[in-house]
């Protein structure tokens, strides 16, 4: 996540008064943007990764990364990683990692959300998935966040974008900002 994009993320996080929810943690560089939000509004920010890393980071891929696959299993797992940046960052106490598929998480999920970022999955079915698993639990008034949306196709993967757009046409949400391809929504 670029620097600029990082601090609309966060400036956004701190227009909002109740739970924060990230899917997609990675590493955690988005999670401490966000979690110093919380912080400051007295809320917490749950954030959802499976820590396998999405179809787009597995080997072979653009985006892969050999340095978060784990020796012993030969698959990816960021979730040390992303353990080592929240101790880093000071923020154990306001960010809670839940551990496990975005789907299944939200299908059991009950706290409504006054703020959710969406970065998982960036194939038509997990990203499509994540939108419609997760904004239900956003209650009204509350941002959706959403990466890595790029209207010019040569730019990034559709799916965001397609997801960016079906909210806006919606009704449901109008605009907030756009910093380079992080799009901030309100909820109607």
């Amino acid at each position: 996540m670029p620097e600029d994009e990082g601090l609309a993320l966060h400036e956004a996080a701190l227009r909002t008064a109740g739970p924060l929810l990230e899917v997609g943690t990675y590493c955690g560089k988005s999670a401490v943007y966000l979690g110093t939000a919380a912080r400051a509004v007295g809320s917490v920010l749950f954030t959802v990764d499976h820590h396998r890393g999405s179809d787009e980071n597995q080997a072979g891929w653009e985006h892969h990364d050999p340095s978060v696959v784990d020796p012993a299993t030969g698959r990816m797992d960021t979730l040390p990683f992303f353990r080592r940046t929240l101790e880093a960052a000071g923020l154990e106490d306001v960010v809670v990692g839940v551990v496990g598929r975005s789907a299944a998480v939200a299908a059991a999920w009950r706290t409504p959300l006054a703020f959710l970022f969406i970065d998982g999955g960036h194939g038509a079915e997990p990203a499509w998935a994540d939108y419609r698993g997760w904004t239900p639990h956003l209650v009204t008034g509350g941002l959706l966040a959403i990466h890595d949306v790029f209207p010019d196709p040569a730019d990034g993967g559709r799916p965001p974008y397609e997801l960016y757009c079906h909210a806006v046409g919606s009704g449901d949400y109008q605009d907030v900002s756009a910093t380079g391809s992080l799009r901030i929504l309100l909820r109607h």
